[in-house]
């Protein structure tokens, strides 16, 4: 497999650095999905000895930290274009707003990227560049008259939706036989529960849970946790 231009220097020979590495690790990820990156396989991508790769990330532990962190940096980017605090402190966008547009931006990052919620909800800390992208919406939230403690709890109840994904990602989907069996318990056993799942449910080929909108669900319930944000700030 070729070499990537930007990893040869002017005399041919491979040259490596950690961000040629780790860009390439996503674009591994991107294509053939998680289990796909390996050392060996990335090396082979990179036209390189496995070996050469431990000069810039120690192990497989330190690349999955380091594309959680390229994944985040995206995300910084893809939020600059939004409303800042100025924006806020101006007075022409509500902070939920502000918050809001951020957490899609993220959203659409995570979207591009399928493999990353597992990678970063796997890891036992979060890089700077998530922290960069938690410490501005904590400014939004406190330009926007919250205090300290309801942004505490604020950040608690949106949970991994701060960073732009669900919980509910990776689900494995149930296979036809599987969902016609849980049905047919489902409407004997649990009426109410069926019930409701036959007025809502819809077929959407890109959902995780295989019968609901992932996109409105997470919108809907950002909304929810917003607005009560909200209305806990103003004292109503």
């Amino acid at each position: 497999m070729a070499v990537p231009e930007d990893t040869r220097g002017r005399t041919g020979r491979v040259r490596l650095t950690r961000e040629a590495v780790l860009r390439r690790a996503v674009a591994v990820a991107d294509a053939d999905g998680l289990p796909a990156l390996t050392m060996r396989r990335l090396a082979d991508e990179l036209g390189v000895e496995a070996m050469s790769l431990y000069h810039h990330v120690a192990g497989k532990d330190a690349l999955l930290d380091g594309i959680a962190d390229l994944v985040f940096a995206e995300v910084l980017e893809a939020a600059s274009t939004g409303p800042g605090a100025d924006a806020v402190r101006q007075g022409s966008v509500r902070w939920d707003a502000a918050v809001r547009t951020r957490i899609l931006a993220a959203r659409t990052v995570m979207l591009r990227h399928p493999w990353a919620p597992l990678v970063i909800a796997s890891r036992p800390a979060i890089g700077f560049a998530a922290s960069r992208h938690v410490d501005a919406l904590v400014g939004l939230m406190r330009t926007g008259g919250l205090s300290h403690d309801l942004i505490h709890h604020g950040l608690h109840a949106l949970g991994s939706r701060l960073y732009g994904f669900t919980q509910e990602v990776g689900e494995p989907d149930p296979s036809a036989a599987e969902a016609r069996a849980a049905a047919r318990v489902m409407i004997d056993r649990l009426p109410n529960l069926a019930a409701m799942l036959e007025a809502v449910a819809h077929d959407d080929p890109g959902s995780t849970l295989g019968w609901c909108d992932d996109q409105t669900e997470f919108e809907f319930a950002l909304d929810v946790l917003l607005e009560g944000l909200q209305r806990r700030a103003s004292g109503a």
